[in-house]
């Protein structure tokens, strides 16, 4: 019986009746050692009584055991892995060494557990229950952490129990929690009663009401006279302490025999083949079992608590324990060499290239496997055990590489800097320096990385390494908003590009040297194009770099129909295969795309998953840019709140990183707000903010500048020479791009100030060859007001009735009540679309019924989505209840092509 936890166990009687109906519940419990939390883990499989039950616990010995807490954990949903999408089956399964497969990017068996708990869940509801989280391996608990944000409408309840105040992936992640604390007196009484009631309460007074500590002192109470009168205990310590002493009680064998538990998983057989290594009989095992130290059972020894293993391990001698490591070692057959490698690092002094190798063995088989944060572990033991420096550098970029797959930027950063340290080959050098940058683009440090490429490609005697250096510095200007280094960059590339023919290397250069050029207002379309020529845009190239370019080329270029299947493509292709890790930065492009489109619906939906999943993959530069460009999308749609979050978070980043596109984009987004919002000096300050920025970093790309509005401004505020001189230097400046969607808007700037129907006709014939309905509908506002000021009427009415159209089609209500207002005024009263309950849906609704209008089935738009089924129809259901609809036929109707 649960003594003195009440409330707590209230707390999980409801989470298990939610799973019983339906409802996901999650639950992290933490707290001290000994505070009860395996003692409430174990009342829940009591109050789950009809539930499935998947339960694990991790252990030290286990901790770099790639996926051994997941394999504990969903050993009997297997049976289930068969019936989820194929790409999560096969990372699941390469994962948890079931079958031979690639290696995965990390959220892909996450991914796939979600669907696999799902589909456990199916038959009955399940209660997921992992005690010592703490003590889990890193890749266990990231899969576990990915699926546990995305349950929302299935029948499971996860509890988590984890020790406070230690680092794992589950304690820093966002998770509903309970943390425990003592249990008040009358529970201690309950727990040690036939003390005295004093005594009980001076002990209840020291620990805190800790009950595992309560427990020990009322063995042994005499302890609590050697303790210092009057400091807080820590408990931790008291308990190891206790422990330690209890073990020193035990005879030489037994002692032996429980080092060797403690440096195994607990398997019975194991701990008694090294105990016979050792000429010691495991029985001794008993002695510590009678002291409570240990209990044995069904083949396994277990600790009575991680603090007893570890207490064990500590209080032993280093030779004592190097001994017990070499002798376990010496009975772990060829199955096991991975395990056995683990053990023979804890024997060696010094260097030994041996065992290095078979570190590196277990994890290149970790890194396969999907388990980068174990592999990054073996790779940097390895290369301490290396005795050759060009060797150990090689193997502390595979550990810097690991880590950076495995999350963990920071550590990833510093291997690769200790690797550099020891001047290894060139290839080497050249892999150490792309990840680096890699890491320091993705994480918020767009200089650092553009000063990490510019050099490395100086260095560099490879051709086509340089070419791929650059390009990867070309990308990095583009965040930064560094037109100078892009074009430095782009030169280079110009160079090296003379001396190859080779096809995959010239689209790579062409395309990063074109955008450069473009981002620094010079002519480099023409290389985008020729790059995009080289190759049918089907056979997408796997290269990373290609595939980020190819889909930045659309943004470049502005163009109806050049390059824009490239990023779908990219996008069906990143999500078949759960890689996750890469898709913030496609939805990025994908949305800003959109956004210029009259897909907005989309784009903020594809906006809105960028911006949870470059948070949960900690990608910082994706966030901000994600951020600034939903609130650009924001500010169109009206959305003033929303607009100036997301622009403020955005700018704050943005500030700090030097992320300067996102905060251009940001600024633009202020300045479109009020400009919609009929407020011409709030938006001022905005747009001439946004030019002095633009200024003092030499972006001359017109698509970056705000030259178009800002005459509108100026003219409205009175202000005719400055809305002249604007809009003949951005006339300059597309004419030099040469490309549709900033001609338009050039041309439609000099109208107003020219107050030429010439310009406004011209604009509009730009306007047809981009898909940019937006800026079609502003020009035909201004239009429709200059031609109704010029007293025509009939013929402003004409573009007026269109611009209040396409901008209620859009979703831009302030935009069309400006042209509503215009359209009034020349006797006419707009026909307004009525607010759609389309433009109820939140944006992972929106998605959702896209795909099912798209010929999706609920299963794969879950895999898709990274989503459970049921998570599908939950949201499925409130699409059917905002639209008033009951069948998919009726959704193809409302959502499908044609429609907002």
């Amino acid at each position: 019986m649960l003594i003195g936890r009440e409330t707590e166990r209230r707390v999980i009687e409801r989470l298990v009746a939610g799973a019983r109906v339906g409802t996901s519940g999650v639950l992290l419990i933490t707290g001290e050692p000994g505070i009860g939390k395996s003692a409430l883990m174990a009342e829940a499989v009591t109050l789950a009584d009809g539930l499935r039950v998947l339960r694990a616990r991790g252990t030290e010995a286990e901790r770099e055991i790639p996926f051994g807490g997941l394999l504990q954990l969903l050993r009997p949903a297997l049976g289930e892995l068969a019936h989820i999408p194929a790409p999560q089956r096969d990372a699941l399964a390469a994962a948890l060494a079931l079958s031979p497969g690639a290696a995965a990017d990390r959220f892909a068996v996450g991914a796939a557990t979600l669907s696999l708990i799902c589909r456990y869940a199916e038959s009955a509801p399940v209660a997921i229950l992992v005690d010592d989280a703490q003590l889990l391996d890193r890749p266990s608990a990231e899969a576990l952490l990915f699926a546990a944000r995305r349950l929302l409408a299935d029948p499971i309840v996860l509890l988590v129990a984890a020790r406070a105040g230690e680092p794992h992936p589950l304690a820093d992640a966002d998770l509903p929690r309970l943390e425990l604390t003592g249990i008040d007196l009358p529970a201690a009484q309950r727990i040690i009663g036939g003390l005295p009631v004093d005594l009980v309460a001076q002990l209840h007074r020291r620990v805190a009401g800790n009950p595992l500590a309560l427990l020990e002192l009322a063995n042994d109470p005499e302890q609590l006279h050697r303790l210092p009168p009057g400091r807080p205990i820590l408990v931790p310590a008291l308990l190891a302490d206790a422990f330690a002493v209890r073990a020193s009680r035990l005879s030489p064998a037994a002692r032996t025999a429980l080092l060797v538990a403690s440096v195994e998983d607990g398997e019975l057989g194991v701990i008694a083949r090294a105990c016979d290594e050792l000429g010691v009989d495991v029985a001794a095992l008993a002695e510590a079992e009678q002291a409570t130290l240990v209990v044995i059972g069904d083949g396994r020894v277990e600790f009575r608590h991680p603090l007893v293993r570890s207490a064990i391990y500590a209080s032993a001698e280093p030779a004592q324990r190097r001994t017990v490591h070499q002798a376990v070692a010496a009975i772990l057959g060829p199955h096991e060499a991975d395990r056995r490698a683990w053990h023979l690092s804890e024997t060696v002094l010094g260097e030994s290239d041996e065992v290095a190798a078979a570190l590196q063995l277990a994890g290149d088989h970790a890194a396969e496997r999907g388990a980068h944060a174990v592999a990054a572990t073996a790779f940097e033991r390895a290369a301490r055990l290396t005795e050759h420096a060009q060797e150990r550098a090689a193997r502390l970029v595979a550990a810097g590489q690991a880590a950076w797959f495995a999350g963990m930027p920071d550590r990833g950063d510093s291997l690769l800097g200790e690797a550099l340290a020891f001047e290894p080959p060139a290839a080497t050098t050249t892999w150490a320096h792309e990840l680096r940058a890699d890491i320091a683009v993705k994480c918020g440090s767009p200089a650092r990385a553009r000063d990490i490429l510019l050099a490395a490609a100086d260095e560099t005697t490879d051709p086509e390494a340089a070419v791929g250096l650059l390009s990867d510095a070309v990308n990095a200007c583009f965040r930064l908003g560094d037109a100078a280094g892009a074009l430095q960059a782009a030169d280079g590339i110009d160079r090296l590009l003379e001396a190859t023919d080779r096809p995959g290397v010239r689209i790579l250069g062409l395309l990063a040297s074109g955008s450069a050029k473009i981002l620094a207002g010079r002519p480099g379309t023409e290389q985008i194009r020729e790059a995009i020529r080289l190759e049918p845009s089907a056979a997408l190239d796997r290269d990373r770099r290609r595939q980020i370019w190819m889909t930045l080329a659309p943004l470049f270029l502005r163009e109806a129909g050049t390059g824009r299947a490239l990023l779908e493509q990219a996008m069906r292709e990143r999500r078949d295969q759960v890689a996750v890790g890469t898709l913030p930065a496609l939805l990025m492009h994908l949305a800003r795309d959109e956004a210029t489109t009259d897909r907005w619906a989309d784009a903020a939906a594809a906006y809105d998953e960028g911006i949870r999943l470059s948070r949960e993959t900690g990608q910082t530069t994706e966030l901000a840019i994600c951020l600034a460009g939903q609130a650009w999308l924001s500010a169109h749609r009206g959305r003033a709140e929303e607009c100036r979050s997301l622009a403020t978070e955005a700018i704050g980043i943005c500030t700090e990183r030097q992320i300067h596109i996102g905060r251009a984009w940001a600024l633009f987004a202020l300045g479109d707000l009020e400009l919609g919002q009929g407020n011409p000096a709030g938006a001022l300050a905005s747009y001439e903010q946004l030019a002095e920025v633009l200024d003092s970093l030499g972006l001359l790309d017109p698509d970056l500048s705000p030259a178009p509005e800002m005459v509108e401004v100026y003219l409205r505020l009175g202000r005719t020479e400055d809305a002249v001189a604007v809009a003949r230097e951005f006339a300059v400046l597309a004419e030099g791009k040469g490309q549709p969607w900033a001609l338009g808007r050039s041309a439609r700037a000099r109208g107003l100030v020219e107050e030429d129907e010439r310009f406004f006709e011209e604009a509009l014939g730009w306007h047809q060859r981009t898909l940019d309905v937006f800026e079609t509908a502003r020009t035909r506002l201004a239009y429709g007001g200059w031609l109704r000021r010029a007293r025509r009427r009939v013929d402003a009415r004409a573009q007026l009735r269109l611009a209040v159209s396409d901008f209620d089609r859009l979703g831009a209500p302030g935009w069309a009540d400006l042209a509503a207002a215009e359209l009034k005024a020349t006797g006419e009263t707009a026909r307004r679309r009525e607010p759609s309950t389309a433009d109820q849906l939140t944006p992972q609704e929106r998605q959702i019924a896209m795909l099912l209008v798209d010929g999706e089935s609920i299963r794969s738009a879950a895999a898709r989505l990274f989503l459970s089924p049921k998570t599908v129809e939950y949201h499925l259901r409130k699409v059917y209840a905002k639209l008033g609809i009951h069948s998919r036929t009726e959704l193809a109707r409302q959502l499908g092509p044609g429609n907002p």
